[in-house]
């Protein structure tokens, strides 16, 4: 795109809206190639950066994104960690945060930024996000303050705001606004200037080699509750074939039914060896278990508390950890603990 002795920075383009264009045989919303981009920002150009771009094939829609995925991601940052100073992954907005916060896993060591990004309207229309949404990610992938990123983290730039990857979540399918960080303030926001929250960043002790994590075990299941849920389902959930791991997402502060039967069903899977999670179903907040007697039933069961982790960075956490760890008490010990500025 540009030869340039400037930051080398690489744009992994897995697919997503802002490089979709309309299908006039099904009027749907159908992915293309990043070249589609290219045409459309020329402004790329001008940033003085040496861009340079994987592009995958097939492109995906973020719908169809899977651990597989986040392992071709991984290799790529990987197989070029060597050669890029940063890395802008634009992917579409309904699976990013889940992305994001498998990467935060996966990349042990990162001292370079990964960058996630994408827009609500494709960039060929006249009122698109996109544009800004990848200027300013590139800018931040590049960014340095004495030879060394300032953000050297996986993150989520949308909309102005640069926030922690297994931080975010999206909760808006209309505004352009569609991310947010509910437990951690955003690292950069975006006005006339670019400010960087410089103490809210992780920034890696010492230089260690980039070590990727690409094993997952997928045997694992969301069970969200609400009044006058049934036995039956509770029961077809827990007794599902090879599970292995279950998140709970309960009530307020880590709340849950104290019905015997359900109290029974959660003890009998964790003594088979299951292990389960306790995750607020509130969009902010955290799990605070034995706070209040109807969470304190989970607690003497053997219930993990996810604090305040996001339902994405949960699911992923668990994948994450049931694929790495050999025994079952080392997956308990790390859910309890901030592998990678997850939880508070």
């Amino acid at each position: 795109m540009k030869s340039s002795s400037e930051t080398p920075i690489l744009i992994i383009y897995t697919g997503g809206t802002i490089g979709m264009v309309h299908d006039l045989k099904t009027n749907s919303l159908v992915p293309i190639d990043f070249n589609h981009i290219n045409r459309h920002v020329p402004e790329l150009g001008k940033l003085g950066f040496n861009l340079q771009s994987v592009t995958f094939d097939p492109v995906m829609d973020s719908s169809n994104i899977d651990p597989g995925t986040w392992i071709r991601m991984a290799e790529i940052i990987e197989e070029n960690y060597n050669d890029y100073d940063g890395f802008v992954i634009l992917h579409g907005t309904d699976t990013m945060a889940y992305s994001a916060s498998a990467l935060s896993f996966m990349l042990e060591n990162l001292a370079k930024p990964v960058i996630f990004t994408g827009s609500q309207l494709p960039i060929g229309l006249l009122r698109t996000d996109g544009r800004e949404n990848l200027l300013t990610a590139i800018e931040i992938a590049a960014a340095k303050k004495k030879g060394a990123a300032l953000v050297p983290e996986v993150c989520i730039y949308f909309d102005n705001e640069l926030t922690r990857g297994n931080r975010t979540t999206k909760y808006s399918a209309e505004h352009f606004d569609a991310f947010n960080s509910p437990n951690y303030p955003p690292l950069a926001e975006v006005g006339l200037h670019l400010r960087y929250n410089s103490e809210d960043i992780h920034y890696p002790a010492g230089k260690k080699k980039l070590r990727v994590h690409k094993d997952f075990d997928t045997n694992v299941a969301i069970l969200k509750l609400f009044p006058g849920i049934n036995r039956n389902f509770v029961e077809a959930v827990i007794n599902t074939t090879g599970l292995k791991g279950l998140i709970i997402e309960t009530f307020g502060s880590g709340n849950a039914p104290t019905y015997k039967w359900f109290i029974a069903e959660l003890k009998n899977f964790i003594r088979k060896g299951g292990i389960i999670y306790n995750v607020t179903q509130c969009h902010g907040g955290s799990v605070e278990m034995g706070l209040y007697e109807t969470s304190r039933q989970l607690l003497a069961a053997g219930v993990v508390s996810g604090r305040d982790i996001t339902s994405e960075a949960s699911v992923t956490k668990l994948m994450h950890l049931l694929g790495t760890c050999r025994k079952k008490e080392n997956v308990i010990k790390y859910l309890g603990i901030s592998l990678a500025g997850e939880i508070s």
